[in-house]
């Protein structure tokens, strides 16, 4: 292969115009230092990271920014993500929303845009190769204010934009990121350099091809997208019954409209994202404050202890007290080591 390239090199030598070859080396040439800077700046990342958590966990080092590392695949892990920017230095991970899934690497980003509950799951780690990660919590007034400055202000309707997507990694992206993260051995310049930096990453997403996602976070001029509006509704109120066509009429939408809409940003319909929300606090609820079963339940809305019984095993594999107590053992677990 090396020969046959070789060959064809000499051959746009002797056969193609003088103005044309150089042209067609410097293209080569670029392209060349881009990938040798992204491979730079990926093994820096990877340092960096692995300096800044030397022990499997999340770190915040900075405000907004969280480290995380992990020598071993890890358990589905249920939580809620945050609008924000998540990029893996080394490793890989899985998010499951609804029923859509999205696996990323060091080549991709994964961006949210609005705070859902999801699964994901570390996929590669290893003692020799641990999962490295960092992610960057996105705040709709700052999105909204670098919108303004970069003439990306007009929203539109991108009402069935979904609230989680994965895009290739560009070097301009990538090289913000490892600048962000360079400021940890800068603890003087963080303050000033930070919010600079973070506005640059939030610009070179809005370019993207997720700039269309990253304005369901905006809230500009007062507008704020109707499903965005909606998930933060159903999160303040998940305890109350769902009234569906209460909201659909606030939203000026029709029952099945509202229905198509939420399910294409959330992957998931109104009522599984209640109940998804109600199952997740009702957990905390009894690590947290050490409550029943049925009393949880309770709180967070259910009426009849059996139904959430069911729920909750079918969402976490396991009734909810045996899951609670496995909860606490692990993190004993991980206290002792």
């Amino acid at each position: 292969m090396i020969v046959e390239n070789d060959c064809l090199i000499l051959q746009i030598f002797q056969t193609g115009t003088g103005e044309g070859i150089p042209m067609s080396i410097m293209i080569l040439q670029q392209a060349e230092r881009e990938a040798q800077r992204m491979q730079a700046n990926r093994e820096e990342l990877v340092e960096r990271i692995a300096r800044a958590v030397r022990e499997d966990g999340t770190v915040q080092p900075l405000q907004g920014l969280y480290l995380s590392r992990s020598s071993l695949p890890l358990k589905p892990l249920h939580s809620v993500v945050e609008p924000s920017l998540c990029v893996i230095a080394q490793g890989s991970k899985e998010v499951l929303l609804g029923d859509s899934r999205y696996h990323y690497d060091p080549s991709h980003y994964l961006l949210a845009s609005v705070e859902l509950p999801r699964v994901s799951q570390v996929l590669e780690a290893s003692k020799e190769w641990p999962y490295l990660s960092l992610r960057l919590n996105l705040t709709p007034t700052l999105v909204g204010s670098v919108m303004v400055v970069a003439d990306h202000s007009s929203p539109g309707d991108h009402a069935d934009v979904s609230a989680i997507a994965v895009s290739l990694l560009d070097g301009n992206l990538l090289d913000a990121c490892v600048r962000l993260v360079r400021l940890l051995d800068s603890p003087t310049e963080a303050p000033v350099l930070m919010p600079l930096i973070t506005r640059e990453i939030i610009y070179r997403l809005l370019v993207g091809e997720q700039g269309a996602r990253l304005r369901h976070l905006a809230i500009l001029g007062g507008y704020t997208p109707p499903i965005a509006r909606a998930v933060e509704r159903l999160r303040q109120d998940f305890v109350r019954p769902l009234r569906i066509e209460q909201i659909a009429r606030e939203l000026g939408m029709s029952v099945s409209g509202f229905h198509h809409h939420f399910k294409a940003v959330t992957a998931m319909s109104p009522l599984q994202f209640q109940k998804r929300l109600r199952l997740e606090e009702a957990r905390q609820l009894m690590l947290g404050e050490d409550l029943d079963a049925a009393s949880a339940a309770y709180r967070v809305g259910y009426r009849d202890a059996s139904h959430f019984n069911r729920e909750y095993k079918s969402l976490f594999g396991v009734p909810p007290m045996r899951d609670v107590q496995r909860l606490r053992e692990e993190a004993l677990a991980s206290a002792g080591r």
